[in-house]
């Protein structure tokens, strides 16, 4: 991997650990990425042959939506060569005349103007995560070759950012639920976290009003096609990581005919449901805090123990032991159960971040909790003041619950308990209690998870890693039998993101398609 790191800082879980499941790469160099050496071939595994990226031409908006489309965005200078814009967009599709949101973007030029073949539109993850700073970071998160061929531009979706914001609370709310048991297991716990969690909702709907019933990823995706118009373009070419490929399989399901190419890395499987979508997770973590303890242990003198066992013994009993006695840390707060859950899975998202969990955990292990609560607060976007610097955190539940709305009540979650501990004896019960947030959020949408279908759309590049704790790689596997044409390019690795994270193979199989149009025959695996 390369040495130049951006620190992704992914959303988490715990406000709706499903959370996890949608988010950027890792913290602390997560999704830098990169690789040096000759581009591997890939191998392939039997596969239909795909057709050619296919062309095709949208049909007009609607009446109603003809000024939203008519726009032609005014860029202007904002820092280091970079560009910005406001875009805008109705607040409701459904009365697109009432009210508009604006959306800010950031676009940065191709540096080749002979190789450059239109824009590129990314967005990293979250949901609640900036596009605009992911787009201000292209040069290492999406390399040169990119680089030159497109005009990365990257949006804050609705509410997000400085798009129009949805704001909740105040930042001692959010801290309140941070802070509380992450797997609570009394009545008594599970009302204080469901009250914690309705309260964050009422101050959404209270401080945003109608914007916090207009955050989901259906109106996300309907945006990015009034983007794709004001850019010119007559097809859209996009990149979404994560829950950013969440984005793009709906822009496929509504807008099949109107994408040139699409890779999304690290999917998330639409058709799962809230159970469903956290066991999977559940697993993922404890597979990927297994690989950190093997790796600890073969290299030798590993400070967890002699086995990977001893080990996961050792994580469990540090999680309890600080849900009844928190750790002191140098900000002079309090690391509780719920922050060190974040400080210990930011690194599991990325190899090169486990040096820093290493030190974490023994720093834990003598009673400081110091650079694991550091590690939640990169997790969070949270100051050493515990004051959150963006609204990521706040707009999460507020996104998440609208796109599925198929919450357990926290009074049947005892019952999947048994289920969710055999995925993962570590994290499993903290993932059941997950499943319960949506049912206690007070704003509903009645929308239940479907597959994509996408009928007429080009191939679209899914892309998957063996062992990503966030988005794992049955979900990648069925996204991409999910789409008509979908191809699958699976690397074999540990952490979060195929893409720029060590394997030449899947870095040229990605670039292939996106600057050439080269639509490989099979399905692609990489090392």
């Amino acid at each position: 991997m390369t040495s130049a790191a951006y620190s992704c800082r992914v959303m988490a879980p715990r406000t709706g650990v499903a959370a996890v499941v949608l988010t950027l790469a890792g913290a602390l160099g997560g999704c830098t990425l990169g690789s040096s050496g000759a581009p591997a071939e890939p191998s392939s595994t039997s596969r239909p042959a795909l057709s050619p990226v296919a062309t095709s031409s949208a049909p007009p908006p609607t009446a109603g939506l003809r000024r939203y489309y008519g726009q032609r965005l005014d860029w202007t200078d904002c820092s280091d060569g970079q560009q910005c814009a406001t875009l805008q967009v109705p607040l409701d599709y459904a009365r697109p005349a009432d009210r508009s949101i604006d959306l800010a973007l950031l676009k940065v030029s191709a540096t080749s103007e002979a190789q450059r073949r239109g824009s590129l539109v990314i967005n990293p993850g979250g949901p609640g995560r900036s596009g605009k700073d992911y787009a201000a970071v292209a040069e290492q998160a999406l390399g040169p070759e990119l680089g030159r061929a497109y005009d990365v531009v990257g949006f804050d979706p609705r509410g997000v950012g400085e798009s129009t914001p949805v704001e909740c609370g105040s930042d001692e709310q959010q801290n309140a639920l941070v802070d509380s048991d992450p797997s609570p297991d009394t009545a008594a716990e599970r009302r204080t976290t469901d009250r914690l969690i309705r309260g964050l909702g009422e101050s959404c709907l209270r401080d945003s009003g109608a914007l916090a019933r207009h955050v989901s990823t259906v109106e996300v995706a309907k945006d990015m096609d009034v983007l794709r118009a004001a850019l010119g373009e007559p097809r859209l070419t996009y990149f979404g990581a994560s829950y950013g490929t969440f984005i793009g399989a709906t822009y496929a399901e509504l807008f099949p005919d109107k994408i040139d190419r699409m890779v999304l890395d690290g999917a998330i499987d639409p058709a799962a449901s809230t159970v469903e979508v956290n066991l999977v997770q559940a697993r993922g973590f404890e597979t990927a805090l297994r690989a950190y303890i093997g790796a600890c242990i073969e290299a030798g003198d590993c400070y967890l123990g002699d086995s990977v066992d001893e080990g996961v013994r050792r994580v469990q009993e540090l999680l309890r032991d600080v849900e009844t006695e928190p750790l002191s840390t140098s900000s002079g707060r309090e690391l509780t159960a719920g922050n060190a859950v974040y400080g210990i899975w930011v690194p599991l998202y990325s190899k090169l971040s486990w040096p820093v969990l290493d030190a974490g955990l023994q720093g834990a292990f003598e009673g400081d909790g110091s650079v694991l609560m550091n590690l939640a607060d990169q997790y969070l976007q949270r100051t050493a003041e515990g004051k959150y610097s963006t609204n990521s955190a706040e707009v999460f539940n507020a996104i998440n619950c609208l796109d599925r709305d198929d919450g357990v009540p926290s009074s049947e979650v005892e019952r999947y308990e048994p289920r969710f501990e055999k995925a993962s004896p570590t994290f499993g019960s903290i993932f059941a209690y997950s499943i319960s947030t949506c049912a206690s959020w007070p704003v509903h949408s009645g929308r239940q998870p479907q597959p994509v279908r996408a009928e007429g759309s080009p191939p679209i590049m899914v892309v998957g890693t063996t062992r990503d704790p966030a988005t794992p790689l049955v979900w990648s596997r069925a996204l991409a039998d999910q789409l008509p044409q979908g191809v699958l390019v699976t690397r074999d690795g540990d952490g979060h993101l195929g893409f720029r994270a060590g394997s030449a193979c899947t870095d040229l199989a990605v670039e292939r398609y996106l600057i050439d149009g080269v639509v490989p025959t099979k399905d692609v695996i990489c090392s």
